[in-house]
């Protein structure tokens, strides 16, 4: 054993001896050199299953056994509570004979644990960001008697939250939290998914003046083992039996995971399984696990897939995605593509833990194209990202970088409205300082608060007193004063789904009495809808429902779409595509060939009506779809457009503007046209929880920036002319 493992505290090396570890990981040893000799902020960014919980928790938990403190000593925050309840497990079992407390707190908590903590605080607080942010409000007077004399804020999975309005969320409580106790607590951030280190260390360290180190570890080799298939969905019930089928023989008797882009999926690849396992006589090993399942049916699924010697199968959208060690996995399975290299290795790294081969099979299915279907119809999307994302991490270790938003107004007012609700009233000066100096507010200028701030005051959200101080108005009263307030993502309003007095999980939409929808992985009849109370109650059934959500939607970067390209390009057999999967490359590679694609991003589909395959990401071709709207409409006289975002777009032009098109769009992109002159002053996009609260001319400048990027559209749009003289 090392020096590092001299250094830890006596309880600590009892249990790595208990536990027959025979040496300390490089992450551990590399993360206590920094927090044992340093004061710096560290970022352990290491492979999954490479040991970073305990690379941050045994050096300070040793930290607060050498030098015991009278408040919380370490904060942790986690992005689910699947992830906390699990973390919660781990740390109870290496605190066991220490005099450390650890108490987990979310929404699924019992109140009577949670008085414990706040009567008497001491030790780990694990904690989401929505109940700290309750906290900070409801516990505004207790924060230095809480939180005093804190030493260490943990931040797990930070990729999860750097992108996003819920991680500049995250800056805003620390430095709400900083100024409460007068001091800076260090920051941990852990991670096994960051492309850009040096955006990580900007984001971790953000309003404090500490550097981040970032100790440099060896990946070591793992065994990995991926499989891609292909299957046509036919209006026959015999194909939908052999995709079933398929799935289910690559399931049975294992335990494994099957990853699906949105809660639909996950139901209905689930109600399948349970389906054949009813007829085969087996037994159902199968659960559902997604936010609108509730807390006791997703932890049965959380147990079922820790228990080590009996198979179970979960069906999981992003819940399952983060950080949860499942050690005796099997098999993840993904169902289409994911949306991102980082998402692959979230999925994959819950497999091949213990040094064993990581087996993760994705399966892919489309409905089968009409002969006469338009060419963009006829190409497999989901398997050439696939296929994709998997070379761009073998070839390149690629991984996508993540740029927190410039203007995330929809937080501004939801920071503004906690500052005030928690202190109960402050001056304009006062409460402009307080936000403004949050560093996720550094784009907002003192003007446009202020214009939020009497925007606010003419909807009666905020009021200001004859003394001249802002509180909360009465119609800001009924926000704040939901516990949904808490959380800066949006609540779908979902009705409660109830079997007598056991609760299922939660739907968006009440389907008819006597009608049937599926949940959980099960059908139900509608019994009765409690519309006031949002309650749905309803009864078992066989067969296989409906289920109603809306779709998954998110961000894809420009570089997968270039590789997508590249796939069709190539003359690379791949060596993980089943036989399906070849053969329908295969296909769609002559397709590619046959109508000039490689020579042309323009493709004509019939008289005035053609094709772009832009291969661009998400954000440039939505900025492309907006430049022809505002500045192509009557030039090239477009009647319509349509398409899949980021696939292809579809123009129906005037005559003879074809061959203008793609001049039109170079010239464009040489002008002086900035992101802010693709959004009409008719426009107000609300796209985040708050955005409603927000003065227009605000919203229009921050879906500029944050939503819109002429930069990368000049870039891709160059790239263009280039493939076309390569290729000619």
């Amino acid at each position: 054993m090392t020096n590092a493992f001299n250094r830890l505290a006596p309880f600590i090396q009892e249990y790595i001896y208990h536990h027959n570890w025979t040496e300390l990981r490089p992450v551990q040893i590399a993360a206590c050199e920094v927090i044992f000799d340093t004061d710096a902020h560290l970022l352990v960014a290491a492979a999954t299953a490479a040991g970073k919980t305990e690379a941050a928790f045994l050096p300070v938990l040793t930290v607060l056994h050498n030098h015991p403190i009278n408040t919380i000593g370490a904060l942790y925050i986690g992005p689910i509570k699947a992830l906390i309840n699990d973390q919660f497990e781990r740390l109870n079992g290496l605190l066991k004979t220490a005099d450390i407390p650890v108490y987990h707190w979310h929404g699924d908590v019992a109140q009577s644990r949670k008085n414990q903590l706040v009567k008497n605080p001491q030790g780990i607080l694990q904690i989401t960001p929505e109940s700290l942010e309750s906290l900070l409000i409801n516990k505004h007077h207790d924060l230095i008697r809480l939180f005093g004399d804190l030493k260490f804020v943990i931040i797990d999975e930070i990729h999860a939250f750097m992108g996003s309005e819920r991680g500049c969320q995250i800056i805003c409580q620390l430095e709400r939290l900083a100024n409460a106790i007068q001091s800076q607590p260090r920051r941990i951030g852990l991670s096994a998914t960051l492309g850009d280190y040096s955006m990580a260390e900007e984001w971790l360290s953000s309003g404090t003046d500490k550097q981040v180190i970032t100790p440099k570890i060896e990946a070591g080799k793992r065994q990995i083992k991926l499989a891609v298939e292909h299957f046509y969905l036919r209006d026959d019930i015999n194909s939908s039996e052999i995709y079933d089928n398929y799935l289910f023989n690559l399931s049975q008797n294992k335990k494994c995971l099957i990853f699906a882009n949105n809660r639909t999926q996950t139901e209905s690849v689930i109600a399948s399984l349970r389906q054949i396992a009813q007829e085969q006589a087996q037994p159902d090993i199968y659960h559902v696990h997604h936010g609108s399942i509730s807390a006791s049916l997703r932890q049965a699924a959380e147990k079922a897939m820790q228990e080590p010697h009996y198979p179970a199968v979960t069906a999981a959208t992003l819940t399952l995605e983060l950080g949860i060690d499942i050690g005796n996995l099997e098999r993840v399975i993904q169902l289409e593509s994911p949306l991102s290299v980082a998402s692959f290795l979230q999925r994959l790294g819950r497999v091949g833990r213990r040094g064993v081969t990581a087996d993760m099979r994705f399966v892919c299915a489309e409905d089968e194209p009409l002969s006469e279907a338009y060419l963009p119809e006829q190409i497999p999307w989901q398997l050439l990202q696939c296929i994709a994302i998997i070379q761009l991490y073998l070839e390149e270790r690629w991984i996508e970088p993540i740029k927190p938003p410039k203007y995330p107004l929809s937080l501004l007012y939801h920071q503004t409205m906690s500052i005030l609700l928690a202190a109960g009233g402050l001056s304009p000066a006062n409460l402009a300082k307080q936000v403004l100096n949050m560093p996720p507010f550094a784009a907002i200028s003192p003007a446009d608060f202020k214009l939020l701030l009497r925007y606010l005051i003419d909807i009666g959200h905020i009021q200001q007193t004859e003394q001249g101080k802002l509180i909360i108005g009465l119609i800001g009263e009924k926000i704040v004063g939901r516990f949904q307030f808490y959380a800066v993502f949006a609540d779908n309003q979902e009705y409660t789904v109830k079997q007598g007095i056991t609760e299922i999980g939660s739907i968006v939409t009440p389907p008819p009495v006597g009608n049937q929808f599926g949940l959980a992985g099960r059908t139900w009849e509608v019994v009765e809808v409690d519309f006031k109370r949002k309650v749905v109650l309803a009864k078992q059934v066989d067969g296989k429902a409906t289920v109603y959500w809306r779709g998954g939607g998110g961000t894809i970067h420009t570089k997968i779409l270039q590789r997508m390209r590249q796939v069709l390009l190539e003359d690379v057999e791949y060596s993980y595509l089943q036989k399906n999967a070849q053969q329908r490359l295969k296909t769609v590679r002559k397709l590619f060939d046959a109508a000039g694609l490689a020579k042309s991003n323009i493709l004509q589909l019939e008289k005035n009506k053609c094709c772009i395959f832009p291969w661009m990401g998400t954000v440039a071709y939505r900025t492309l779809e907006r430049l022809l709207n505002s500045f192509c409409r009557e030039s090239l006289e477009i009647s319509s457009m349509g398409g899949t975002n980021p696939y292809y777009l579809i123009l129906k032009l005037g005559k003879g503007k074809l061959k203008s098109l793609q001049p039109e769009i170079a010239s464009l992109c040489e002008q002086r046209i900035s992101a802010e002159d693709l959004v009409s002053t008719a426009e107000a996009p609300e796209i985040q929880k708050y955005d409603e609260f927000i003065p227009h001319s605000l919203l229009r400048k921050a879906f500029a920036y944050d939503y819109l990027d002429i930069e990368e559209l000049r870039q891709q749009v160059a790239l263009w002319q280039v493939m076309k003289c390569d290729r000619t």
